[in-house]
This record gives C-alpha cells, structure tokens and sequence, in this order.
C-alpha cells in the first residue's frame, strides 16, 4: 500500500473513530475521547456545537478552579451532561458556572457537584480549552440520521436490538460488510485487467474483517459493562426525628439500604460496589451474579450531624466473568477501566486468534492473481476443517 493511500485509510479511520466515539458517548451517557456543547452557556470559551477533548474523571485527576468539566446535574436544563467551569472549591464539592453565565449553577438551584457527578475534564492547554470547532453541529446532524436509520431498521425487520448501543454496533458491522462487498465488485473490471505481477494480497483483507468482528464483540461487552454500573445517588434527609423512610435519617445516625445487582444477561458478571462519597459504607464490595440472577449487598447511609438535604453515592462497576476472579481484584485494585480493557482485549484477541487458526496461518487471499490457481476462500477453509 503506498504512503498516500496508507494516510488517506488512516484519516478516515481517524474520522470514524471520531464519530462513533460521540455517537457512542451520547448512548452510554459517558463521553469517550471527544465531546461538545449544544448551547451558549460556556462562550466566548466554546461556542454551541463545539467539540474539546474529554478527559475521563477516572484518569483526569484532581480538579481545581478554573478546570472545565462535564457533570451529571440535576436541575440545569431538566438535569443531564452539562459542561461548564469550577469556580470554587467548598469542604461539599465544587461550584461550577458556565462562562457566559452571570449566576453559578448553585445560585440558581443545582447542588453542589461533587466528584462522583462529574464524568469527564476537558484537556487544557496554556489555561486555555483545546477546542474543535463545529464538531458537536456534525455529530448531532449525523446522531440525527443514525437515529433514523436505526428506528427504521428496527421497524422495518422487527428487531429491537437494532436500537441502542448494541444496535449500533450491527449496524457498523453491517456497513463494513457492504463497503467490502462494494470494493470488491466495482474493483471487479480493473482487477481483470491489472498484470499478475500487480494483483493484490488480501491477507489483509481477511485481517480487516476479523478485526471488525473482534470490534463488534468488543463494543458490545462493552456496552454490557458499562451501561448498567455507574453511581447510583442516595437523596438523603438528615432530620431531628426518626423516620419509617429509609432516606431520611436521624441526625448523626445511620441506616442500613439493601443493593441489588441483577444481571439480565446470560454471562455472569462480577460486581463492585464501593462507596463514592463520604457517609456511605457497603458491607461485600465485590459481588459474582450469575446467568440471568441477582445477588445484593448491605448499603449502610450515615446522615450527617447537622440537619439538611445530602446526596450520597455508590459506585457500581460491572465485568464480565471470562477472567479469574483473582485476576480481576488484582486489575481493578490497579484501576477500574484495568478489567474491562484486559476482558476486551482477550474477546478482541480471541476472535482474531481463532480466525487465524481456522486458516492455520496461511495467508487468505480472497482476490488471488488468477481464479484458477486457488480456490475461493471458503472453500480452503472447509478443506481446513474437514481434512
């Protein structure tokens, strides 16, 4: 391949992985790399519809006045993602305030955001928000259509899974598929009247569409670990009398909430449960939930002192149970993304790696210089398996 068409495949991939990674982001409620802005809030800094990078909160750091971050807020525009900059610091959280703004969030209703709420810093350099302009207005025109495409889809095959992130990645998967069927038939004519000295291998070929399987997989244990974990929020009433509802607590006491963890899937899954701000103790942080069943821990809430509203979190990470447990308390006490990129990469491996050996290392070649000289491809692969 030469050098202009190696760098015209690596823009586009780049492009792609752009795009998905914000139509996903908007999916799973957490953005992946890049995100954007839909309104005027934060200008002259960020314009609406423009993009900066995302930082996930796991990997960002600390958080400091006059950082820019994505939170999940709870009375800003009927509550959702919101982006917007650290004016203060308090012993609670943060008060936050978009830059066009002329009241912080807190003045105007929102609760103090603490670091469970927030999902993502924006990359900054010299103090200044490294923005990509207009990103946001391409992505939501092309979330728009993809929408479209995915209800129609269902409704037309009456399929349900066609929607969601899962859908989605069918739907790549799909789309891969017909691009390689295009390529190959409109390639058809030159192909026949190229020399045999410059027709094309296609071990590459073959490595493209394991590679695109194993993504498809990967996207989709993704989606199953992520989307049901999370921070799970405790609204809790710190009063000066005792109470038959479990959230509103006798000052300076506390409260025992049970957490279930079901699991809809047919993978069983390990849980874990771990405090996420202060006040809240769980008594088993790690839960193993079989095919299709539940399991639960204790949540103990302590209420503080002085009487008010608190809100009090628990997070929950979810992985997929194709590693040893051990394995997976020794990655996740690393980080809590260690487990799910070692579970990726083994699917993602195991998919290219089982392709291979079905081929026994010989290299595929679904255009051979001369039809003649080797069989279809299939048709190796069977006498493969059948020999």
């Amino acid at each position: 391949m030469s050098v202009k068409r190696t760098l015209s495949v690596a823009l586009q991939l780049a492009a792609v992985l752009a795009v998905v990674s914000l139509v996903v982001g908007q999916f799973l409620g957490q953005p992946i790399l890049l995100s954007y802005v839909e309104t005027g809030s934060m200008q002259p800094t960020l314009d609406p519809g423009d993009g900066f990078v995302a930082i996930p909160a796991q990997i960002a750091g600390g958080i400091g006045t006059g950082d820019v971050v994505t939170f999940n807020a709870e009375e800003i525009q009927g509550g959702g993602l919101t982006t917007h900059r650290v004016v203060e610091e308090t012993e609670r959280g943060y008060v936050t305030r978009g830059d066009n703004n002329p009241f912080t969030d807190q003045d105007g209703g929102e609760p103090i955001v603490q670091d469970a709420d927030v999902v993502a810093k924006a990359l900054q350099v010299g103090g200044g928000v490294v923005v990509i302009p207009h990103l946001g207005t391409v992505v939501m025109w092309f979330q728009s259509g993809l929408d479209a495409a995915q209800t129609w889809l269902a409704v037309t095959f009456g399929v349900r899974s066609l929607q969601g992130t899962q859908g989605l990645a069918y739907i790549v998967f799909g789309a891969s598929v017909v691009a390689y069927g295009a390529d190959w038939y409109l390639d058809a004519g030159s192909r026949e009247s190229r020399s045999r000295d410059r027709s094309r291998d296609d071990g590459t070929s073959v490595l493209a569409i394991l590679g695109v399987l194993a993504l498809v997989l990967m996207a989709t244990a993704t989606a199953a670990m992520v989307v049901p974990g999370g921070t799970q929020k405790y609204g809790v009433v710190s009063a000066e009398f005792e109470s038959e509802n479990p959230t509103v607590i006798e000052s300076g006491t506390s409260q025992e909430i049970e957490y279930v963890v079901p699991n809809a899937g047919l993978v069983p899954v390990y849980a874990y449960v771990t405090p996420a701000s202060p006040g809240v103790n769980v008594d088993s942080q790690r839960l193993s939930v079989g095919s299709r069943s539940k399991a639960s821990t204790t949540v103990t809430l302590s209420a503080p002192d002085e009487t008010g509203y608190y809100r009090l979190f628990v997070a929950e990470h979810r992985y997929l149970a194709v590693l040893p447990p051990g394995v997976v308390d020794e990655l996740y006490g690393v980080h809590p993304w260690a487990p799910l990129a070692a579970i990726n990469a083994l699917l993602g491996g195991g998919i290219v790696g089982v392709g291979l050996l079905l081929l026994r290392g010989e290299p595929a070649r679904i255009r051979s210089r001369d039809s003649r000289e080797r069989p279809p491809l299939h048709r190796r692969i069977l006498r493969k398996l059948y020999r």
